[in-house]
């Protein structure tokens, strides 16, 4: 017993505890962004993601193995595509577009939630250890994959999101004719991460939100919070 337990003791978990704090931050980023999606089609008469058990918010519904390696790896990935019936809407191509974008916003949003958190209360976390440092790295990481996750789908490029917007602009024959082309657009965006095409203009877009956000609101309610604290 006394070998195992030197044996267990000289284990280094830093590797799997690193990549535990990268997954639960995925999940949540999918599964708002996913549920979001399910809502917006739902609030517009698409029953079709809540039939199908999308609205919940256990995130391993919503869970692409692929897309969920890219997020974690990469910072940029997907989930599970929800189910939209267009037909339910009033506009179909307005219904899909605020459904698409609905995503999308609800990262930006999410990233923005955290952001104020993460800046109020970061003195009395930093100053509570291990245990506080611990939260506020797991928020940052939230923050980091929400806009990355957010930016990534607002590229026109189809299945995005963005494309959804995009092509909502279209004339109706275009439409539903680069629609159908859509499935294949997943295809090419694996290779442009995956070569760093795309991931490089992805970076810099997501820096450039990330730090807008810690100037006007991590940071003043940081100066609040420390004040308070």
């Amino acid at each position: 017993m006394g070998e195992l337990r030197e044996i267990w003791n000289g284990l280094d978990w830093s590797v799997l505890t690193d990549m535990l704090f990268s997954v639960i931050p995925a999940l949540v980023c999918i599964m708002i962004h996913e549920v979001s999606h399910g809502l917006a089609a739902y609030w517009m008469g698409d029953e079709t993601a809540k039939r199908q058990g999308r609205l919940s918010l256990n995130p391993l519904r919503h869970i692409d193995p692929m897309g969920l390696v890219m997020l974690v790896i990469f910072r940029f990935g997907w989930a599970k595509p929800v189910n939209v019936d267009m037909r339910s809407f009033r506009n179909p191509k307005r219904g899909m577009a605020l459904t698409a974008l609905a995503g999308p916003a609800s990262n930006f949003l999410l990233a923005a939630f955290l952001m104020a958190v993460y800046g109020f209360f970061f003195t009395p976390l930093y100053l509570a250890g291990k245990t506080g440092n611990t939260v506020l790295d797991l928020l940052s990481r939230t923050i980091i994959l929400s806009i990355g996750l957010g930016v990534f789908n607002m590229f026109p490029i189809p299945p995005l999101d963005g494309s959804k917007v995009l092509f909502s602009l279209l004339p109706d024959n275009m439409y539903y004719k680069l629609m159908q082309y859509e499935r294949y657009g997943m295809i090419i965006m694996v290779v442009l991460l995956m070569t760093g095409i795309l991931s490089t203009p992805l970076g810099k877009l997501t820096g450039q939100v990330i730090t807008a956000m810690s100037t006007y609101i991590a940071a003043p309610l940081a100066e609040l919070g420390a004040n308070i604290f």
